[in-house]
């Protein structure tokens, strides 16, 4: 296995990892919350709509935060080597497995295993596994 220096930033991974980890401390502490990326957006597609404001806050933060490094010079470039039609299944796949876990991968692997769940480890294990697997049959059995 080789790794691309250029593309290898421990130090702002670690910086990242601490800003998600602080993140989440303060949405439970302070408003009680989990920091579920699904719940969070399923929450503004549900009817009543009582907790807007502070999902709606959570939401452009995420769409914003890569809005303003691209602005400050620093666009987060992704190269994905999927079809549109790839991303939607793949999509739609995610938020069928978000219902059948109760969870996101941000809500049990960086919330639910920090609060001590036996649930969110077992489905964050899951979701590793899963992913792992998916990319060995990709890369090494169909040769993608």
């Amino acid at each position: 296995m080789l790794i691309d220096l250029a593309s290898f930033t421990p130090g702002l991974s670690l910086v990242g990892g601490l800003i998600i980890g602080v993140a989440a401390a303060v949405l439970v502490l302070f408003n009680g919350r989990i920091a579920g990326i699904s719940g969070i957006f399923g929450g503004l597609l549900s009817l009543p709509r009582t907790d807007t404001a502070w999902r709606l806050a959570f939401v452009a933060g995420l769409v914003g935060a890569p809005v303003i490094a691209s602005l400050l010079g620093k666009p987060a470039l992704a190269d994905i080597e999927a079809s549109w039609g790839e991303i939607l299944v793949g999509g739609f796949l995610v938020g069928v497995g978000t219902r059948y876990a109760s969870g996101c991968t941000s809500g049990h692997g960086v919330c639910g295993i920090s609060r001590g769940s036996l649930r969110s480890l077992v489905a964050t294990l899951t979701f590793m596994v899963a992913g792992f697997l998916t990319v060995f049959v990709q890369r090494h059995l169909l040769g993608g």
